[in-house]
């Protein structure tokens, strides 16, 4: 990529991404050749490690973003993350103004803030370490999610937090807090995503939504939403195979039957 995906970001472009859950290198290989701008490794709901989100970022090389979704809002999630050479972090469950002070400080080297110090990948073992801590300020993406009603609640402090880049916001979880677990189109849900979304726009603030399918995220892309992530990679396989399944039969019951 020519210019930062951080950049990019601040700058409103549209980028759409997947989210990865499966831990081979060959499925971060097989969807970042896709042309998505961007992918979710989610280390937070699949059972991923620290070794297979590298290995997945390996996997993507520089075809394109790589932002970890972290397990927890936590210094050792977000450090293990940053240091595989994730391009940034998706942080969960941020609720807090004060827990999105935490995330951005565990985020940044000093004098930004207090991301611990090692030789890892993302320093390339030592050989590019004074390169990596030159720029990893500068160009580290920090999201942290508004999935709940909490967050929602105090969504003005959360996004004025310096270091904040983007908020994403994660329907199913937010619709479960509100006591309607995935009733996207109840207005108490609707309330809560459109209060997180006018917050964003007076703060020009980027903002991003998982949805199921394209159909799910357009709506959302029409009021602005620019860090956009469709599908997971196991109902992208599994879609696609029953599909093909399909298609197959449907030929075999209207194909000649033999002379």
């Amino acid at each position: 990529m020519n210019k930062a995906f951080r950049d990019r970001l601040k700058d409103g472009n549209m980028l759409t991404g997947t989210f990865v859950t499966l831990g081979l290198p060959e499925i971060g290989e097989i969807l970042s050749a896709a042309g998505f701008d961007w992918l979710c490794i989610d280390a937070e709901h699949a059972p991923l490690s620290t070794l297979h989100v590298q290995r997945i970022i390996q996997g993507i090389g520089n075809r394109c973003a790589s932002l970890v979704r972290t397990a927890t809002a936590s210094e050792v999630a977000i450090k293990q993350a940053l240091d595989t050479g994730a391009t940034g972090i998706i942080v969960p469950m941020v609720n807090s103004a004060q827990t999105a002070r935490d995330v951005a400080y565990w985020a940044r080297y000093s004098p930004e803030g207090g991301r611990g110090v090692g030789l890892t990948r993302a320093h390339g073992y030592g050989r590019n370490f004074a390169e990596y801590m030159e720029r990893a300020n500068r160009e580290t993406v920090v999201v942290v999610q508004a999935e709940h009603q909490l967050a929602v609640q105090c969504i003005d402090e959360i996004i004025s937090v310096p270091g904040i880049d983007a908020v994403f916001v994660g329907p199913y979880d937010l619709s479960a807090s509100l006591g309607h677990p995935g009733e996207l189109e109840h207005p108490k849900v609707k309330d809560a995503i459109d209060r997180v979304t006018r917050a964003c726009r007076s703060a020009n603030k980027p903002i991003g939504v998982f949805g199921m399918n394209a159909a799910a995220v357009a709506p959302y892309m029409k009021q602005g939403y620019t860090l956009i992530a469709s599908g997971v990679d196991v109902m992208l396989l599994g879609e696609t195979a029953t599909s093909m399944r399909n298609e197959i039969l449907g030929n075999i019951s209207h194909s000649s039957p033999p002379q």
